[in-house]
């Protein structure tokens, strides 16, 4: 099985649109087999399934991700957990463990990003993006 975590700095990247890169992580039950990082490029919020399809993943753990995203990545027959955040390697042990804590309003509201715009000047489903 292969889980995507949007990553930055090694810590869960809050808003899956705007990801500069996945951790990837390799796992067989329990365990962690390998970890790699894809980077995103100028991959923008309609192509990033497909990178994560492209790249085998099962499933992905983000914090922040929007409706149209969502639907993109059951389409692309992948899992979402979304609300995640901390350190992506301990999240994924966590989620392998059965005990990760994620927040229930995961859901970005937003539409689009204007010039100037960050996360953090608007609410993901009431969590902060950023």
């Amino acid at each position: 099985m292969k889980i995507a975590v949007t990553c930055e700095n090694n810590e869960v990247f809050q808003h899956f649109g705007h990801t500069p890169e996945f951790a990837v992580f390799t796992v067989e039950g329990e365990t962690i087999l390998t970890k790699e990082l894809l980077p995103c490029g100028d991959t923008g919020h309609g192509a990033l399934a497909g990178l994560l399809r492209a790249g085998g993943v099962d499933l992905l753990i983000c914090g922040g991700i929007g409706g149209g995203a969502q639907t993109a990545l059951a389409e692309a027959g992948i899992d979402l957990v979304g609300g995640a955040s901390g350190n992506v390697d301990e999240v994924v042990a966590a989620y392998l463990s059965g005990v990760l804590a994620v927040r229930g309003d995961f859901r970005c509201h937003h539409h689009h990003h204007e010039e100037g715009h960050g996360c953090g000047s608007h609410s993901c489903g009431g969590g902060s993006c950023r």
